[in-house]
């Protein structure tokens, strides 16, 4: 384990180095926390490679897979704060071509609480149509919703990024990795990429798997971190990620996206710009960042109190997930507690304090904010594991609330 922790700040440590022992034991991973402006923790360790056995050294970056979605909900939302983006008006203003399919109502916000009804894109796409953005943006255009928007909501695990992204596009004239760029990474000094420049390929790690995913250990997890019964979560589970179902369908992209292929390790993905899943980083750049929207960091600061308060707002309590069974009732803090592009802390992924903001990453990465204690929270890991209450980063942000107090 190498960095340096400050006085007080012990536990987050402990936790990071037994990581490595649990199981599963880290690979390689990073840990960063900020408070009030200034990191207090930045940690590093373990393997960027396990097969050449390549260190994880200060500058390794990895693959936090949907923590990305933070970082294009920050931006977003720096455009709310400049008053060039209005989150009650309808995506047609900014971007026409939308309003086709009896799109034209559909007002900014749903698009960043996953209540637009496109999780999955119409026809099937190719992987390189996918990195090419264009033909998924053309498809978003012309297809209609899956329900009524605005009266359900399911998570768009990969038309979030295009769909936000766009919108990001049509205002600033650059696309969400290009924004990111000059807009975030480039004043804060971060080491973090949507679309990344092959001179920074050296750096990233390679992603191990703990497990293939299962609805079994999907099951199992959610009952073990959302307390509820396991005939409900059987019932929830199975017809929202069953087979067929259009959150199963929905990390396909049209059948774009193929596990077996490993794209992931692939130049091509690490190239393109996907806002919902791509970025590459280490947990230090994500800490910086999300600081920076609750405190100020040498001289940045990326969003005010007031565009934080309207953008932590959740949503997802007013509206029913898609697809549930009629009968059955999920209460939102126990399955998807979203705001506009950012999960909010609940009891089965608490955070640092009931008002903290961010978002995990399928695998295990995790990145989150807190106003009240001004905490900006980075965790990346390259050994991904799909259970859903598996415990390295839960942990480790447990770590945090005991060092807060």
């Amino acid at each position: 384990m190498n960095g340096q922790v400050e006085d007080g700040w012990g536990k987050v440590a402990d936790a990071f180095h037994a990581n490595f022992e649990g199981s599963p034991g880290e690979v390689g991973a990073s840990c960063c926390v900020y408070v009030g402006g200034r990191p207090v923790v930045d940690l590093w360790g373990g393997l960027a490679d396990s097969e050449t056995k390549r260190p994880w050294k200060k500058d390794t970056i990895s693959l936090p897979a949907s923590t990305t979605k933070g970082a294009t909900a920050i931006c977003a939302h720096m455009l709310v704060e400049r008053g060039e983006l209005d989150l009650d008006a309808p995506v047609v203003k900014y971007w026409p071509e939308f309003g086709a399919g009896g799109k034209d109502r559909i007002p900014v916000r749903w698009l960043l609480s996953h209540q637009a009804g496109l999780p999955v894109v119409d026809g099937r796409f190719t992987f390189e149509e996918a990195c090419a953005g264009e033909p998924v943006l053309r498809a978003l255009e012309a297809q209609r919703p899956e329900w009524e928007p605005g009266t359900e909501h399911v998570y768009h695990a990969l038309t979030y990024g295009y769909l936000v992204g766009e919108v990001v596009r049509r205002i600033s004239g650059k696309s969400l990795g290009t924004f990111f760029r000059d807009e975030v990474a480039g004043p804060l000094g971060l080491n973090a990429y949507i679309g990344l420049p092959e001179e920074e390929e050296g750096k990233v790690a390679r992603i191990d798997f703990d497990a293939p995913p299962t609805m079994e250990n999907m099951i199992a997890g959610m009952i073990e971190t959302t307390g509820l019964d396991a005939d409900t979560v059987t019932r929830w589970i199975t017809a929202i990620w069953g087979e067929g179902s259009i959150q199963a369908r929905a990390g396909s992209l049209g059948g774009a996206f193929d596990n077996a292929s490993e794209f992931m390790h692939g130049r091509a993905y690490r190239a393109a710009e996907f806002p919902a899943a791509n970025m590459l980083t280490d947990a230090r750049s994500l800490a910086r960042m999300y600081a920076a929207t609750v405190s100020e960091v040498d001289g940045v600061r990326l969003l005010g109190p007031a565009t934080v308060e309207r953008a932590i707002e959740v949503q997802t309590d007013r509206t029913r997930m898609h697809g549930l069974p009629a009968d059955l009732d999920i209460p939102a803090n126990r399955s998807f507690y979203m705001s506009l592009g950012f999960w909010r802390a609940c009891p089965p992924m608490p955070l640092a304090g009931p008002r903290s903001f961010g978002h995990p990453g399928s695998g295990g990465s995790i990145a989150f904010g807190d106003p009240d204690a001004e905490v900006g929270f980075g965790y990346v890991t390259n050994l991904f594991s799909f259970r859903p209450g598996e415990r390295r980063a839960f942990d480790l942000a447990d770590a945090v609330r005991s060092c807060l107090g």
